[in-house]
């Protein structure tokens, strides 16, 4: 297993512009939590707070796929240095926005400022991988090497972000998000021997993006942000029905870790022959456990049965990300890969909203139905989708 890791991080840069992204990715897992504890803390109204993250996050959604057509038609580096420094400069905006009251829609408005620049640097280093390799069995290595430290950040992120707010300053896990991703977007920009080569105009003039192949997967990636949504709302009220709210925070990080277990593993396996069939087990196994899930009545159990669950995840996205790779011509693929990114995030507000609905009417329980449906939706598309479909991006070795 370490001999296959190994191999893969020994390509010429490759370790470090893979553990550079990570700083850029924090604010993934800390800014819209961040939002919610600072504008809850001075304004005592979660729902106030909700509508500031929900801004946030939105945003982030609807510009992905641009940054990333503009990082394949530009090259990363001027979209890096750009989006860094905006959105260090949003946060900056909406922090001063909270500390000297200004009305709405500002505050609102510097949130979204920030959110459209959040840097898509899962889906730039992903790019890289597939410039830098052209084994595909090291680039299903390298994929599972990003899904593993996506999963580390959802681990390290939340906790970090609420530490700060709460032990530090209310400003303080803003902050560190700001700087995370100004300084992990700049120190990938500087990285240029290992970037794409710019597609100039060929990226909007050439191969068009496979639609056919593409819409799937995001179909797949709204599923799942509906799943991730919704799993964090329903392990809230699950533990706070048992007295033991504070569990929350462990039951997600055990979810977090099964992933990061199972990315592993995945990655130093002979890659798959199918990877449409790899993800179409995965998403499948991974929404029929929540099916018993809805039957459990201690905490103990039932972070058990998370773990299991986080054992589907990393699997699915591998599957995914390697599909997406297959389909889309390389001058397209950040783009590509960031309307994924995308669907996650536009998956995750219905999810919460749904399933909070649900919680306040039949209780916690009752609420594993919304992520179960929402997985058997995406198994759905998984497994009709047409597999005869030809690889027009041409893999990894087509650079």
């Amino acid at each position: 297993m370490l001999t296959t890791y190994r191999d893969t991080l020994a390509h010429p840069g490759a370790a470090l512009f893979s553990f550079t992204a990570v700083w850029s990715r924090l604010p993934l897992s800390m800014a819209g939590l961040g939002i919610v504890l600072l504008i809850q803390e001075r304004t005592g109204s979660f729902q106030e707070a909700g509508v500031m993250a929900a801004a946030y996050v939105l945003s982030a959604a609807a510009f992905g796929p641009l940054q990333g057509r503009l990082a394949d038609r530009l090259g990363q580096g001027p979209v890096l240095w750009g989006v860094g420094a905006v959105y260090a400069g949003g946060i900056a905006a909406f922090l001063l926005a909270v500390d000297q009251g200004w009305a709405a829609p500002w505050p609102h408005a510097c949130a979204v400022l920030a959110g459209l620049a959040t840097p898509q640097t899962g889906s730039m280093v992903r790019a890289r991988w597939s410039h830098a390799v052209d084994d595909r069995t090291s680039l299903n290595t390298a994929f599972s090497i990003e899904a593993v430290l996506d999963e580390a950040v959802f681990i390290i992120g939340p906790v970090l972000v609420t530490f700060l707010t709460y032990q530090v300053s209310d400003y303080a896990g803003l902050i560190c998000a700001a700087a995370a991703a100004l300084g992990g977007s700049w120190a990938l920009a500087l990285q240029r021997a290992t970037a794409p080569p710019a597609a100039g105009r060929r990226a909007s003039d050439g191969p068009a993006l496979n639609w056919a192949g593409l819409w799937p997967m995001v179909a797949v990636s709204v599923s799942l942000g509906i799943i991730f949504g919704s799993a964090e709302v329903i392990i809230a009220a699950f533990t706070k029905e048992q007295g033991q709210q504070g569990a929350a925070g462990v039951v997600l990080a055990v979810w977090a870790a099964g992933s990061l277990i199972a990315g592993v593993v995945v990655g130093a396996l002979p890659r798959a022959e199918n990877s449409l069939h790899r993800l179409r087990a995965s998403i499948l196994v991974l929404s029929v456990l929540f099916a018993p899930m809805a039957f459990l009545s201690d905490i103990p159990l039932l972070t058990i049965g998370m773990f299991l669950g986080g054992f589907m995840i990393s699997p699915t996205l591998i599957a995914m990300v390697n599909l997406v790779e297959r389909e889309v011509p390389p001058s397209r693929l950040t783009e590509a890969l960031t309307w994924t990114t995308t669907g996650m995030s536009v998956g995750v507000a219905p999810g919460a909203a749904v399933v909070g609905a649900v919680i306040d009417a039949h209780g916690a329980s009752a609420g594993f139905l919304v992520p179960l449906v929402a997985g058997l939706a995406g198994s759905l598309v998984a497994w009709t989708r047409n597999a005869s479909i030809p690889d027009v991006g041409g893999g990894a070795g087509s650079h």
